[in-house]
C-alpha cells in the first residue's frame, strides 16, 4: 500500500439517506492504543454515532470500535467519548452552525490517509420521510433512463 493511498476503515452508508450534507470536514481522532489496531482491521460502527462541540472542542459520541482480540488489559471501553482535532476557525464556524435549527454533525466515514485516522465529518440537516421518497424515486428514474441508453447503444 502506498504511503499516500486512503484506506476506508468504516462508514456510514446510511448518513446520506436520512440526512442533507451542506459541508463535510476532514478532522484528527484521538484514539487511544489498541483502538488503532482494531479500526485497521475493520471493527468500528458509525451507525448511531454524532459529534457536538463542548468547552470549544469536539467530541464524537457512540462511535463504536470493538475491543482488540489481542488487546487484554490494555483495550478500552468501546463507547467512550473521543476528542476530534479540528482547526479552531472551523470549531467555532461548527459551533455556530450546530445552534442554528436543524444542524447538526454526522460522521461520514473513517479512513487511514498517510498511517492517520480521520473522519469525515458532515454539516447536515434532517431529511423528512417525503425527501427519502423524492430521492429514491430520482434515483430509480435515472437508473431506467441509464438502462435505456445502454440497450440502445448495444
Amino acid at each position: 500500500m502506498a504511503k499516500d493511498e486512503i484506506k476506508i476503515a468504516c462508514e456510514n452508508r446510511k448518513a446520506r439517506h436520512d440526512y442533507f450534507i451542506h459541508e463535510t470536514y476532514e478532522a484528527g481522532i484521538e484514539l487511544k492504543g489498541t483502538e488503532v489496531k482494531s479500526l485497521r482491521a475493520g471493527k468500528a460502527n458509525l451507525r448511531d454515532s454524532y459529534a457536538e462541540v463542548k468547552d470549544g472542542e469536539v467530541f464524537i459520541e457512540h462511535l463504536h470500535i470493538s475491543p482488540y482480540e489481542q488487546g487484554n488489559i490494555f483495550n478500552h471501553d468501546p463507547l467512550r467519548r473521543r476528542r476530534l482535532l479540528l482547526h479552531k476557525r472551523e470549531i467555532l464556524k461548527l459551533f455556530g452552525k450546530t445552534r442554528e435549527k436543524g444542524f447538526t454533525l454526522v460522521p461520514l466515514k473513517i479512513y487511514f490517509k498517510k498511517g492517520r485516522a480521520k473522519l469525515e465529518l458532515a454539516l447536515a440537516s434532517g431529511k423528512h420521510n417525503y425527501d427519502k421518497r423524492a430521492a429514491l424515486h430520482e434515483k430509480s428514474a435515472q437508473r431506467d433512463i441509464e438502462r435505456a441508453l445502454k440497450e440502445r447503444s448495444k
